[in-house]
């Protein structure tokens, strides 16, 4: 089992590598490395060319990340919901959607540049924490649509994490192992981090903002 952690962790890494964002605005004659924000993700892909090409690879990042996190479900022939090893069979899943995590944010494929990784966390944690992922993705839509900043509404998504682990045994059956809940809280310290540059503009003043056209 333990080798199983380093094998897919790579495969993870080489799946996360492929970055679509690139991809799919090169099928659009354009370097989405040079163009808006030169940040080889989902919004920037939106920004620049549109709805439909942003929200084709936000679903493909997130379909990384489901992948990453699955590949283990598939391929190792085991019952996860065995006490004895329910634990150790979270960690392998977890190997291999944080590296799927690490090859979207620094692509072997991109000179170890990427995105930020917010498609692919949310594909991966529908695997692994499906309840507070969809708790974080409701949020996401509220801070959205308050502040119109992407970058804001991710960082809340992140945070959520941990916290939803935290509360919803308080008031649901629902309950969560020690390892789940410091994983939500890695998944939230990442996320922040990645974040870190918005974090600077949002507290200047020179975030982009998605404005309503007219």
């Amino acid at each position: 089992m333990f080798a199983a952690i380093g094998i897919f962790a790579l495969l993870g890494y080489l799946i996360g590598s492929v970055n679509f964002a690139v991809l799919v605005a090169k099928k659009h004659g354009v370097d989405i490395l040079k163009e808006g924000s030169g940040n080889p993700g989902a919004t920037n892909v939106k920004r620049v060319l549109g709805k439909g090409p942003g929200n084709l690879v936000f679903a493909l990042d997130a379909l990384k990340g489901f992948i990453g996190a699955g590949l283990p479900h598939l391929l190792l022939r085991i019952d996860p919901n065995q006490t004895a090893i329910k634990d150790l069979f979270f960690v392998v899943c977890v190997a291999g959607f944080v590296g799927t995590l690490l090859g979207h944010c620094f692509s072997c494929f991109l000179n170890f540049k990427g995105g930020k990784g917010v498609a692919s966390t949310i594909g991966g944690l529908l695997v692994l924490l499906p309840v507070p992922i969809l708790i974080g993705a409701a949020i996401w839509g509220l801070v959205f649509l308050a502040s119109r900043y992407v970058s804001l509404a991710s960082i809340g998504l992140g945070v959520s994490l941990p916290v939803s682990c935290w509360v919803l045994p308080l008031f649901t059956k629902l309950t969560f192992s020690p390892a789940e809940f410091w994983f939500a809280g890695a998944i939230a310290a990442f996320n922040v981090w990645t974040h870190r540059s918005n974090i600077g503009r949002l507290l200047s003043g020179t975030e982009n903002r998605f404005v309503k056209k007219a």
